[in-house]
């Protein structure tokens, strides 16, 4: 085995051995952990965070709410894997944001942090966050108008997709999980989450081919 191999094989057995301390109760380990996965937690955050709320939440701040929400709840954490780790505190982190967005917006309304029965509650990938990725990402139109029309037009393109397969799509695309680990999430097996991922993507090529106004490079996606 090459270098890069044995460096791979010592990560894995490095998060192995601090899930187990974790699974003992270690907080020293959970803050190890924490610390590994906080990129890909902040990336969901700020990915799901509420339109109304952006430049008024920091993810970091959610983040680290999470964090110690996670600390307060590790003795009732029973997972079997590193991975069921990453879900655990992905899961809390999503409820966190779900929290705080309640607070600034107030609990009265019904579509605050939208909820998914698939893994326990979490604010949904919306046709409305997705389109402003995929803008964002492929898209350079000059005038704010032509912007508008295009955004619009991609997220009453995306609006048309199955729930499930959108949500695959956000967690395999934009918040780069593993395939076993999005079907983790979504309570699903692996084999049915890749399925659902390749169909998202053929379906999202075809979205982004038939909006005018998306680059080239939007159409190779």
């Amino acid at each position: 085995m090459d270098g890069r191999g044995q460096g791979m094989t010592a990560t894995v057995q490095g998060l192995e051995a601090l899930h187990g301390r974790v699974r003992h109760g270690d907080a020293t380990a959970l803050a190890a952990l924490f610390a590994h996965h906080r990129e890909r937690l902040w990336r969901m955050a700020a990915f799901r965070l509420d339109s109304r709320l952006r430049g008024r939440v920091d993810p970091d701040d959610v983040v680290q709410e999470a964090y110690l929400d996670a600390a307060k709840r590790l003795r009732h954490y029973e997972g079997d894997s590193p991975t069921a780790l990453f879900v655990w505190l992905r899961l809390i982190a999503a409820q966190t944001l779900v929290g705080v967005c309640r607070r600034h917006l107030g609990a009265a309304r019904r579509d605050v942090g939208r909820e998914v029965a698939l893994g326990g509650p979490a604010p949904q990938a919306t046709s409305a966050s997705l389109a402003i990725q995929l803008v964002g990402d492929f898209t350079s139109p000059s005038g704010a108008a032509v912007r508008a029309e295009t955004l619009g037009a991609v997220e009453r393109a995306i609006d048309g997709m199955d729930p499930i397969d959108r949500e695959v799509l956000a967690l395999r695309h934009f918040e780069e999980l593993t395939n076993g680990e999005a079907a983790a999430v979504l309570g699903i097996q692996p084999k049915a989450a890749s399925i659902r991922y390749v169909r998202a993507l053929r379906r999202l090529k075809a979205i982004l081919a038939g909006v005018p106004g998306l680059c080239d490079e939007a159409r190779d996606a």
